[in-house]
């Protein structure tokens, strides 16, 4: 499959004093939020792809930002963000009592509605859990730790914190919350009991809302390893499912592919070894298997460190950013070779 390569893009004006660190878009892609090592996070709206007004700067952290993350609208405007400075901030739109007018006036500001400040060391990733969950975010930081903070409906926060990875974890992303197979084979609920033969009548597939759900989250960290994390409920803990093990150096990022109940699994992690790998599940009892992509230099790598991977909505189209400037796309094909089909240069 040839490469075509994107001719066209869209610049924004951040109005940043210093590097950007990350850029998100909403639920609906209505709203972007930056944030910078000048210690601020912005928050633009945004109209047929392109930025609109000078935004809102949102102010709180004492260091360099790292990422931030939007949760899912039905818990109402949330926005995540951690820093170098130790702490994890949830800041929330609130609507301004006042109603003034005027140019400077506006509808609504953020407002701090958590500080986190349990890490002793940088925050470097914050992801929120699917919504079918609930109000769940984890935290990966260079302490070595992983925080789970979960809102409770008294308006508290349930704070899990446990030992992640050796020398520090770097990212952290959710998975699906609906189980591996679950949409087309309904036998693969674990609610489903022994009664259940070979000789029963096929179920239809179980509506959204009504398909089981799992806890369960991947991490990276400076042991050059990945993690896969699940809730016991019975022990209201977390443990190690499974340890994934194939880079030589830091696993800089790692994404979980979006998944609406079909058996196959895949998970793609970026590395400072200058590799990316697409771990794949062909079905919940499936081991993971390993697929390096062909970064186009000796050995697969990649020409540069690469930073950072992220799925398309449908899970099919693996976005890949490299110290080199350049963001690739890559696409499954149908003999199961990944296969580069867009290129974007900066």
């Amino acid at each position: 499959m040839a490469t075509s390569t994107v001719s066209h893009s869209t610049p924004v004006e951040t109005s940043h004093e210093d590097m950007i660190h990350d850029a998100q878009l909403d639920y609906y892609g209505k709203r972007l939020a930056t944030c910078s090592s000048d210690r601020t996070i912005k928050i633009f709206d945004v109209v047929d792809g392109e930025k609109r007004g000078t935004g809102q700067t949102l102010r709180g952290h004492g260091g360099p930002v790292w990422q931030v993350a939007w949760a899912h609208p039905k818990y109402g405007h949330i926005l995540a963000s951690c820093s170098y400075d130790g702490k994890v901030l949830i800041w929330k739109e609130q609507p301004n009592g006042s109603g003034g007018s005027g140019q400077n006036a506006t509808a609504s500001s953020w407002t701090r509605i958590k500080e986190y400040t349990a890490h002793s060391a940088s925050v470097n990733a914050v992801s929120w859990a699917p919504h079918e969950l609930g109000a769940i975010v984890s935290c990966a930081s260079s302490d070595g730790k992983i925080s789970v903070l979960t809102f409770q409906n008294d308006g508290q926060w349930n704070v899990a914190l446990f030992d992640g990875h050796v020398g520090g974890c770097t990212a952290v992303s959710w998975a699906p919350a609906t189980l591996p197979g679950s949409l087309i084979n309904p036998s693969a609920s674990p609610s489903m009991t022994a009664t259940n033969s070979i000789n029963a009548a096929p179920q239809p597939p179980a509506p959204a809302s009504q398909q089981p759900t799992v806890r369960r989250f991947v991490s990276a960290g400076c042991d050059n390893k990945v993690k896969i994390w699940v809730h016991r409920s019975q022990t209201d803990t977390w443990q190690v499912e499974e340890t994934l093990e194939g880079h030589t150096d830091w696993v800089r990022d790692v994404a979980w592919a979006p998944n609406i109940g079909l058996p196959r699994s895949y998970i793609a992690t970026a590395s400072q070894d200058k590799t990316v790998c697409i771990w794949t599940k062909d079905s919940p009892t499936s081991p993971w298997a390993k697929n390096l992509l062909d970064g186009g230099s000796a050995g697969g790598r990649f020409p540069d460190v690469v930073w950072r991977v992220s799925w398309s909505l449908a899970g099919n189209i693996l976005a890949v950013s490299c110290g080199d400037g350049k963001v690739t796309l890559w696409k499954e094909n149908l003999k199961g070779a990944w296969e580069c089909v867009s290129e974007m240069t900066s």
